[in-house]
């Protein structure tokens, strides 16, 4: 544990780590020049390279840089300050050819013409916006969803939950380009830890929102149903079903459903149809920021932190911030039974790839200096003096909170005066530095016996019995998980997790047999 605090601090102390960086740089010029000794020829192989590369760049740039805005908005003669507005026929028509290209069914009424009518009004700069982001994630979507045979225009429900931003997060906790909540994601296999945060990984995230979409739509064969069921939950779904007197369609059960559940299929309907036909209504898109073609992926053989790829590449701390947003404290760890990838500009990956041993050399020389010479604040394991407070947020409880922080359960729960381990969201706890923390206050063993100091898995109820005619074994189909399948059967997804102790979610395949009892 000694051991994981230390390495964890120093990994993190950037400001103290800038000096050591600088006593390292006279070593810099040596690693990259023993990194590119090459054989004779190697400038002859590099041209043709660069001559490939150059050719591949230009027609992806071609393809999915061009847009047919311009030219629309030119022939259609509007002025940048115009506002153009139609009559709802015009709406109705043109929402009807997207309808007639997709297994959608995006029905028209006065209130989805009335949500489209404030989005070309209100939503101008948000569509804009919206537009240019999309140029670096929508080609990685539409590989996504054609491999889980999904429909194409899902890609807009980005838009509509997250704004095309990887790091946002709601108020309720849901994080990420698709808003997964805690449990949802990790019941299709997304990592969270201290340091990465997988709902925030686009590729990874856009996987299995892929895969939960198709569930939802498996288990309603409604794509609007399954979108409601998507914002709202399979059980509010249901309990609308049940309250509408056994109804079976979005319009039908949307009066039951709750209050932003209403409004999340007309505003999915409204998204693409402003998608589609932004330049008609005088939107242009935003400059992307960066082209899905101008970046690659590398996969790393050891831990490495952003601020050596800044240091040796001179790639932009925020361009690696914004292309690899899982990484929450801007270092990429490594385990032997896992490989971490990242995002870097294409134009950086030659120079990686030539340098990479240095690199991942002078990375731990950095850790080795700032080890020799900060011995006193290592052995401290880099605890604040200070008095911090953080605010419950949801998926969290007091073994997750201590870990982060470096301090046990027990002193969580003396500090704040609690007497379970039960905690809400949005609850304040303090939490006190090594030097500023009160003493412990003895507790006697009655109240002490059921405290944690690590996350356990909730145990099966006693008396919990599987249904007749469930059966022993259950063949995971694609696009299954332990969570769908925890559904399916009415089984507890913790009884589940208990009856397969070896199953690993994120490593699951189709055939894999699931023990059910």
């Amino acid at each position: 544990m000694k051991h994981l605090i230390l390495i964890g601090f120093v990994f993190f102390n950037l400001i103290s780590w800038s000096a050591i960086e600088d006593s390292l740089k006279t070593n810099v010029d040596s690693l990259k020049t023993d990194s590119i000794k090459k054989p004779e020829g190697i400038e002859k192989y590099k041209e043709m390279l660069a001559i490939i590369d150059s050719s591949i760049y230009q027609s992806y740039k071609e393809y999915y840089g061009k847009s047919s805005a311009d030219s629309i908005i030119k022939k259609l003669g509007y002025k940048e300050s115009d506002v153009p507005e139609f009559s709802d026929s015009i709406y109705k028509m043109r929402i009807q050819n997207i309808d007639a290209l997709t297994p959608f069914q995006l029905g028209w009424n006065d209130e989805v013409i009335s949500v489209v009518k404030y989005f070309a009004r209100k939503r101008r700069t948000f569509t804009a916006l919206a537009l240019g982001r999309s140029k670096l994630y929508f080609p990685m979507y539409e590989e996504m969803l054609d491999k889980y045979d999904l429909p194409l225009e899902l890609k807009y429900l980005s838009i509509i939950e997250s704004g095309l931003r990887p790091t946002i997060k709601s108020r309720a906790g849901a994080v990420g380009l698709w808003q997964f909540m805690f449990r949802t994601g990790k019941a299709f296999g997304l990592t969270e830890n201290s340091y990465i945060d997988e709902r925030m990984d686009p590729i990874k995230a856009t996987d299995a929102a892929c895969r939960y979409l198709k569930f939802l739509y498996n288990m309603y064969n409604d794509w609007s149903m399954a979108l409601a069921a998507y914002n709202a939950g399979p059980g509010n779904v249901n309990k609308a079903i049940r309250r509408s007197g056994g109804k079976t369609t979005y319009w039908e059960i949307r009066e039951y459903l709750p209050r932003e559940t209403q409004g999340y299929v007309p505003g999915f309907i409204a998204m693409t149809y402003m998608m589609t036909y932004h330049a008609e209504h005088n939107i242009k898109p935003r400059e992307a920021r960066v082209y899905h073609y101008e970046v690659d992926t590398v996969c790393l053989k050891a831990a490495l932190r952003f601020k050596t790829l800044d240091t040796l590449l001179n790639v932009k701390m925020d361009d690696l911030e914004h292309l690899n947003p899982q990484y929450k404290k801007n270092y990429v760890p490594h385990t032997h039974d896992e490989s971490w990838c990242i995002v870097l500009p294409k134009e950086f990956i030659p120079k990686f790839i030539e340098m990479e041993d240095s690199i991942y050399r002078f990375d731990s020389l950095v850790i080795k200096q700032y080890v020799e010479t900060h011995p006193e604040e290592v052995s401290s394991g880099g605890q604040s003096e200070e008095t911090q407070y953080h605010y419950v947020r949801s998926g969290e409880n007091l073994g997750v909170i201590a870990q982060r922080y470096g301090v046990s359960v027990s002193s969580l729960m003396n500090w704040n005066n609690l007497r379970s381990t039960r905690i809400n969201i949005g609850q304040k706890l303090i939490i006190y530095g090594k030097k500023k923390a009160p003493a412990e206050k003895k507790t006697s063993p009655e109240k002490t016996e059921n405290k944690n100091t690590t996350p356990t898995k909730t145990s099966p109820p006693s008396d919990y019995k599987p249904k007749e005619g469930t059966p022993s074994y259950h063949t995971l189909k694609s696009g299954e998980s332990l969570w769908t399948i925890s559904q399916k059967y009415g089984i507890p997804f913790d009884v589940l997790q208990k009856l397969n102790p070896s199953i690993d979610p994120k490593k699951m395949q189709p055939g894999d047999r699931i023990k059910l009892k």
